[in-house]
C-alpha cells in the first residue's frame, strides 16, 4: 500500500484551530478553505476532527463536511461527539467516507462492533490519544486529551481491532503540537501487534520525522497538523475580522510569539512526498497543481 499523507483539521466551532498537547487552542482560518489548499497540493486523505465535541456532548461538523465533501474528492474522516450509530449514519450521509471513534468508544466498547456492522469495517477508525506512564506504559486519553481513562493503550488497539476497527489513528499527546517528533515506540508497538493500517500523528517538526515514522515507527499513514498549517496560512486568503469574537486569535494577528513554534518548519506537502519517494517509500503524487 502507498504510504498516505492526511492533513488533520482540528475544529472548535467554525474555525480550524491548533495548539499544543491539544491545550491552548489558536485560531488558525477556515477549515474548508485549508482543506481545499491541501486537496489541490496532493493530500491523500483529510480528517476533521472537533475539539469541543466529547466536552459538550454534541457534534455541530455536518454543515462543514457538506460545505467540504463538494468542493474535494479524497476520503474525509470525521470525529468528535460521535456517540451511537445514528450519529455515525448523520456524518456519512453529510459526505464524510469514515468516521473517527474515541471517547465513545472506550466508554462504550461495543459501538465499534456495532458501527462496523452497520457500515463496515473499513469505514471505521478509532483514534488512540495516548499519554506515557511512569512506568514506561501508555495510557488512553478521552475528550480530546483531556481525561484519564486507565486504560492501556496496547491492550485498547487489540480489543478495538478485535471488535470492528478497520484503521487506527494513533497519537501522543506528549508530542503533539511539540515539533519534537513522533513516538515512534508507540506507534511501532502498535503497528506490529495488529493487522490493520495505522496512522501515526503528533509531533511532526520537519520531514525527517516523517519518514522515522514510516521507516522505524512502520506507520502506513501520516497525520500532519502543525508542519502543514503553519505553512499553508501563507497562501490562505484569511479576513481576520471574521474571527474578532472567536477565541485565541492573536496568532492571525500577528502577536504570536515566533520562537515558540522554532521547532517547527513549514514543510509543504509536495515536498514531503518527494522526501518519501526518494528513500524508496511507495507515495501517491496526483493532484499536485498548486
Amino acid at each position: 500500500m502507498s504510504i498516505r499523507i492526511i492533513p488533520r483539521l482540528d475544529i472548535k466551532g467554525a474555525n480550524l484551530v491548533k495548539g499544543v498537547h491539544f491545550e491552548g487552542l489558536r485560531v488558525m482560518g477556515k477549515p474548508e478553505a485549508f482543506a481545499q489548499y491541501y486537496y489541490e497540493n496532493g493530500a491523500d486523505e483529510l480528517v476533521y476532527m472537533d475539539a469541543v465535541a466529547s466536552l459538550y456532548e454534541r457534534n455541530s461538523l455536518t454543515e462543514i463536511i457538506r460545505r467540504t465533501a463538494s468542493q474535494i474528492f479524497i476520503p474525509l474522516t470525521v470525529g468528535g461527539g460521535l456517540r451511537s450509530v445514528e450519529d455515525i449514519r448523520e456524518v456519512l450521509r453529510a459526505g464524510a467516507d469514515k468516521v473517527s471513534l474515541n471517547t465513545a468508544a472506550i466508554r462504550n466498547p461495543s459501538l465499534i462492533h456495532e458501527a462496523s456492522q452497520s457500515f463496515g469495517a473499513s469505514t471505521i477508525l478509532v483514534s488512540i490519544e495516548a499519554i506515557r506512564r511512569k512506568d514506561g506504559g501508555y495510557e488512553c486519553l478521552t475528550d480530546f486529551g483531556r481525561e484519564h481513562s486507565n486504560v492501556d493503550a496496547f491492550e485498547w488497539a487489540l480489543r478495538a481491532v478485535e471488535l470492528g476497527a478497520g484503521e487506527l489513528m494513533v497519537t501522543s499527546i506528549d508530542r503533539e503540537g511539540t515539533g519534537k517528533g513522533f513516538d515512534l515506540d508507540l506507534v511501532r508497538q502498535i503497528a506490529e501487534s495488529v493487522d490493520v493500517p495505522v496512522i501515526a500523528g503528533g509531533g511532526a517538526g520537519d520531514i525527517s520525522h516523517v519518514r522515522e515514522v514510516v521507516m522505524e515507527g512502520k506507520a502506513d499513514a501520516v497525520a500532519l497538523a502543525s508542519v502543514l498549517h503553519y505553512g499553508a496560512i501563507e497562501h490562505i486568503q484569511i479576513d481576520e475580522d471574521e474571527f474578532d469574537v472567536e477565541g485565541n486569535v492573536e496568532f492571525l494577528q500577528g502577536r504570536h510569539n515566533a520562537g515558540a513554534f522554532s521547532r517547527i518548519q513549514n514543510i509543504a506537502l509536495p515536498a514531503i512526498k518527494e522526501d518519501l519517494a526518494a528513500h524508496q517509500l511507495d507515495v501517491r503524487n496526483e493532484r499536485q497543481v498548486a
